[in-house]
């Protein structure tokens, strides 16, 4: 239990130096590709490549453990499935076109997507204390609460990937502001609902471990949505005018 708790004060810290370094380095993958982060692959399989291993270790932690068939532990598994099964198997699907993904964001991606297994799977199914997750947590307010912001977080997420994915018709190279939905209060809407998705589900786990992966979205995902809305203002100044939008916290930042 020692070790695992340096380990996530560990993976805090870098969180730290991740949230710092990305408003000064834009990830070259998205609307900011760049070949200066080295060889390319197809962005279809880089998503599958780089979110399966989350996903997948997962399901071993899960059927490997004393846990398997306890309620609640396979509650939060399922839970916590429901959002990397879409992001892994079915996300890259739905992408359009023919874009590419750096190799070296892809392998940062895996690495941070083991670790985040290990932090999750580890405390759900071996170190949480046996009295902790019995049925009666189902009804407590925590898990009530964080179930709905992740379910809440989970739809904003899903619907804005639409709504993106819809900005363009076939053969269509032109950029367009999103709109409709959180797009009408923040220009990356779909990071807030995952910031919401994962908030919730450290609220409903109630673990040191859930709040390291909020942490580590927020570090990501925050500096991201501020480049973003950066290049918005550049390339859609005059329709972004009198909008009032923020960047990805409604009325906030």
């Amino acid at each position: 239990m020692v070790a695992y708790n340096i380990f996530l004060y560990i993976m805090i810290a870098i969180a730290i130096v991740v949230f710092v370094s990305l408003y000064f380095v834009k990830a070259g993958y998205g609307k900011f590709i760049s070949d200066k982060w080295g060889w390319m692959i197809n962005n279809k399989l880089g998503w599958v490549l780089m979110e399966a291993p989350v996903c997948l270790l997962m399901i071993v932690f899960w059927w490997v453990s004393d846990r398997t068939w306890e309620i609640v532990p396979l509650v939060i598994f399922i839970i916590f499935e429901i959002h990397y099964v879409q992001r892994a198997f079915i996300f890259p699907c739905l992408i359009r076109g023919k874009s590419k993904m750096p190799i070296s964001v892809m392998l940062m991606g895996i690495v941070f997507n083991i670790a985040n297994a290990i932090m999750q799977g580890y405390w759900i199914f071996f170190l949480s204390p046996a009295d902790k997750y019995t049925a009666s947590w189902l009804a407590t307010p925590q898990f009530i609460i964080g179930t709905i912001l992740f379910y809440t977080g989970w739809y904003v997420n899903l619907d804005s990937d639409r709504r993106i994915r819809n900005l363009r018709q076939p053969g269509d190279t032109k950029h367009y502001l999103p709109y409709g939905g959180m797009f009408n209060y923040v220009t990356s809407a779909n990071y807030f609902g995952e910031l919401v998705e994962w908030l919730g589900f450290a609220i409903l786990t109630w673990s040191f471990s859930g709040l390291v992966f909020f942490i580590w979205t927020f570090a990501n995902l925050v500096p991201r949505a501020d480049a973003i809305y950066q290049l918005y203002q550049k390339e859609f100044g005059a329709e972004m005018e009198g909008k009032r939008l923020k960047r990805v916290f409604p009325f906030i930042y």
